[in-house]
């Protein structure tokens, strides 16, 4: 599994009533995509629950990597470039997923959080701990699903949340960024695999 991500940072007044509107006709664009285990829509307003920029932020867990490339390099992706411009993708290497006790509702809301993975750390360790927090968000009230993944080109941990209740689960502000979801694609969303993904 693969996860990725691109944030596109707009001025501060700009009207996000477009981007939803973009979400509103697009979204359903990927709802069956090959390859896809889902497509979580994000978007962060200035000024609301925290957030100090306006941003398009979609978030994607890939089942293969036939899908990733078919979309990184297909129309959907050129559109989105066309649109804003060429965004820099982030990309992490899917350590697990974990489905939360609302699997399967609609997700309303999404956290983030990123760290630098400190020099000294064990791989091991690293990918133990990380599964070990997948699990235990997981279990939290709302939440929807979890995935866990490393960057280890600049050695980056991320751990990606999706909760079914605004405010993602009670989450503080130092748990990471809060995005809203205005949609999910969800076409392999049931091929994924569950904890441990090797």
């Amino acid at each position: 599994m693969h996860a990725k991500q691109y944030e596109i940072t707009l001025p501060a007044d700009y009207d996000m009533e477009v981007v939803r509107h973009r979400v509103a006709v697009k979204g359903h664009l990927l709802d069956a995509f090959p390859g896809l285990g889902f497509k979580a829509y994000l978007m962060r307003e200035r000024g609301v629950d925290g957030s100090p920029v306006n941003q398009y932020a979609p978030f994607y867990l890939w089942n293969t990597m036939e899908g990733l490339g078919s979309f990184l390099w297909g129309p959907g992706f050129q559109g989105l470039c066309e649109d804003f411009g060429r965004p820099v993708v982030r990309h992490w290497m899917a350590l697990g997923y974990e489905d939360g006790g609302a699997a399967g509702a609609r997700p309303v809301a999404a956290l983030r959080h990123r760290r630098a993975v400190p020099d000294g750390v064990r791989t091991t360790d690293l990918a133990e701990e990380l599964l070990r927090s997948a699990r235990a968000l997981a279990e939290r009230d709302g939440a929807v699903g979890v995935v866990v993944g490393v960057d280890p080109r600049h050695w980056e941990a991320v751990t990606f949340s999706l909760w079914a209740t605004e405010g993602a689960g009670g989450a503080a502000a130092s748990d990471g960024e809060l995005f809203q979801v205005l949609h999910c694609s969800t076409p392999e969303l049931g091929s994924l695999a569950r904890g441990r993904a090797w």
